[in-house]
């Protein structure tokens, strides 16, 4: 009986030996091995590599949810260096982003349009003709109709202009996004979609956390913005995808300003 016990002991140690570090004092296996060796660099380097892939890189998806000035938007874009396309969701609104070079379109539905819809000029549809701001429900539920799902051209000038763009731009955006606050640390590996990571945060967790790849070029694959300020996934690096400017029967042309919503 005490042979069959020793026996069995034995068993279980060597089917745990690979993991344990008991029954026999194996070192445990090297979470390194294999990659791509950034996990072993501090974590001041690793950010730095991180933000030059991030930079390099001809192409990102990004998803997940960002919070500027108490209000939180749920971002799915795709970008790259002359353009991005991509969804946009914030106070029960959701819009559509599509930028082509300089050229910046916006489509929505009718209930978006429709909150406190005042246009501009040219909302006869006619570039640069003038038309009174409508004063009555029923002239801002037409102007709402007459946008349902279209995509409208947003000017160069439009005071609004810049903010959406900054949601197209992948090298403005991601800059933004992935800048760690305090102290840099290097944390604990793990896995983003099934890739493996290395962990660095920035104030002792409370400045940020990112998320790096160990696979390949050390892309940045989680981001969690210090503050609360919302999480992102990152993936689809250098994966190109077509960028178009609408067809002439998507579009309405508001001329030099689109129209104002809440």
């Amino acid at each position: 009986m005490r042979t069959r016990n020793a026996a069995l002991v034995g068993m279980v140690c060597a089917a745990l030996a690979a993991t344990l570090t008991a029954c026999g004092g194996g070192t445990p296996e090297d979470p390194d091995k294999g990659t791509n060796g950034v996990g072993k660099l501090e974590a001041t380097v690793i950010q730095t590599k991180a933000r030059a892939a991030a930079r390099s890189a001809a192409a990102v998806h990004l998803s997940g949810n960002v919070v500027s000035q108490g209000r939180t938007y749920k971002l799915d874009m795709r970008l790259k260096k002359d353009g991005g396309m991509g969804r946009v969701s914030s106070n029960g609104s959701t819009f559509e982003l599509l930028r082509v070079g300089d050229a910046l379109f916006l489509k929505a539905n009718k209930a978006f349009w429709s909150h406190d819809a005042v246009p501009g000029q040219g909302a006869t549809g006619t570039p640069g003709a003038a038309t009174p701001k409508p004063s009555a429900k029923g002239d801002a539920a037409a102007a709402a109709d007459k946008l349902d799902d279209k995509y409208v051209k947003v000017p160069a000038g439009d005071p609004s202009y810049q903010q959406f763009k900054g949601f197209t731009d992948k090298d403005v955006l991601l800059d933004g996004l992935l800048g760690l606050q305090g102290k840099l640390a290097r944390g604990e590996h793990g896995t983003v979609g099934g890739v493996r990571t290395i962990r660095i945060s920035g104030g002792a967790g409370n400045g940020g956390q990112l998320d790096v790849s160990l696979k390949g070029t050390p892309y940045p694959l989680r981001v969690q913005r210090a503050g609360g300020g919302g999480q992102l996934e990152l993936g689809g690096w250098g994966q190109d995808f077509a960028l178009a400017v609408p067809e002439k029967k998507q579009m309405v042309d508001y001329g030099k300003q689109i129209p104002r919503t809440g």
